[in-house]
């Protein structure tokens, strides 16, 4: 029984590690979707400015046709922990659990099983955030 789990772990850390190079694929997606979202908010704060510029301009030449606009914007709070950080608490909990029934020396088992689960659902979760960050 024990051989079977301790094939089963090494299969399965052998699956997390290859997953690893997709996951950074994807994170540095990630991170090139974000340097061009913050590009696009700097031009759009650049022409704005012009425009506001344009209109001081045109109300210092003719100050009876001036409009007031007022623009208010928001932004949006993250809630709660994210899938990676749930992952990790998740697995560092069921591998420590694990560990601690399987192996002889009930301390080391759950040291390691929390280390090695911990890891794999940190890794399935930021596989979820990266999935949920496309959508």
């Amino acid at each position: 029984m024990k051989k079977i789990l301790t094939i089963c772990l090494i299969a399965t850390t052998i699956t997390a590690c290859n997953n690893q190079a997709k996951h950074d694929a994807e994170i540095l997606q990630a991170k090139q979707m974000i340097i061009d979202s913050i590009a696009k908010v700097d031009s759009v704060k650049k022409a704005i400015e012009s425009k506001k510029q344009e209109r001081i301009a045109e109300a210092a030449t003719n100050p009876s046709n001036v409009t007031t606009t007022t623009t208010t914007t928001t932004t949006r709070k993250k809630k709660g922990w994210s899938s990676t950080a749930k992952g990790a608490v998740i697995g560092a909990g069921v591998g420590a659990a694990t560990g601690a029934i399987i192996s002889d020396k009930k301390g080391e088992g759950a040291v390691v099983g929390g280390l090695i689960g911990a890891a794999v659902g940190a890794g399935t979760g930021a596989i979820i955030d990266g999935k949920k960050k496309n959508k």
